[in-house]
């Protein structure tokens, strides 16, 4: 039973993988506009620019995640 519910929170495909960093790039701008808010300036604007760029390398790593594995999955039937 635990595994078809941890199946539920694995990224298979690119369009998952997509569909994750837009989520997560509503959140990182929410909360850099939250930022924006409570730290009017120069500091403010460096916050919103690290929850921004955060959403780029997470999502960077994720689609390069999926396509690792998907090499890694065409080569297994090979060798056996």
């Amino acid at each position: 039973m635990w595994q078809k519910i941890a199946r539920l929170f694995v990224i298979k495909t690119r369009t998952e993988a997509f569909l994750v960093i837009f989520a997560l790039a509503n959140g990182a701008v929410q909360r850099g506009q939250v930022y924006l808010g409570q730290y009017p300036g120069f500091g403010g604007k460096l916050l919103f620019l690290a929850c921004t760029g955060s959403v780029f390398m997470a999502g960077a790593k994720m689609l390069d995640c999926i396509k690792h594995e998907a090499a890694k999955a065409e080569q297994e039937p090979a060798k056996a």
